[in-house]
């Protein structure tokens, strides 16, 4: 399983064009045999999501234990699957992310890429610091608590 790490901040180029970080790309190959990617808008954050074909596989087969009709099938399929494009890394390392997703996210010139363990999101680079500084502020507030299994 991918573990997506950090933050990195590339420049975007021409028609959405972007450096993917390297360590991104290692975890992406480690899973397939041609390094692709999967990138579908968040509907938590004003971000695109971002994970490996393995990790969206995962995703349908969890989405396979709802009822086949139900409400909440029909919207992780709408929400994610349908709205989901698969990408391949060319051979420096680059995606090409679609106008639609960049404009979603608002990002123009930078794409803040933040690891979140077996995802990643794409972000503007400010809006993601305000978010960051805010998820922070909160935390020291609240202490959250993470149980680990062994």
């Amino acid at each position: 399983m991918s573990l997506f790490l950090s933050v990195f901040t590339n420049l975007i180029g021409h028609q959405g064009r972007v450096s993917m970080p390297s360590t991104f790309r290692s975890q992406l190959s480690q899973n397939q045999v041609n390094q692709t990617v999967v990138l579908y808008r968040s509907f938590t954050n004003k971000c695109i999501e971002g994970c490996s074909t393995s990790r969206m596989e995962l995703l349908s087969d969890a989405s396979d234990n709802l009822d086949i009709f139900s409400k909440d099938q029909n919207s992780i399929n709408s929400l994610i699957f349908a709205d989901a494009r698969q990408l391949g890394v060319d051979s420096a390392g680059r995606i090409s992310i679609p106008a639609d997703l960049l404009e979603y996210a608002g990002i123009k010139k930078e794409a803040c890429f933040v690891g979140c363990g077996k995802t990643f999101q794409i972000w503007e680079p400010s809006v993601f610091k305000k978010y960051q500084d805010e998820l922070r502020a909160d935390a020291l507030k609240n202490r959250p608590t993470l149980k680990i299994n062994n």
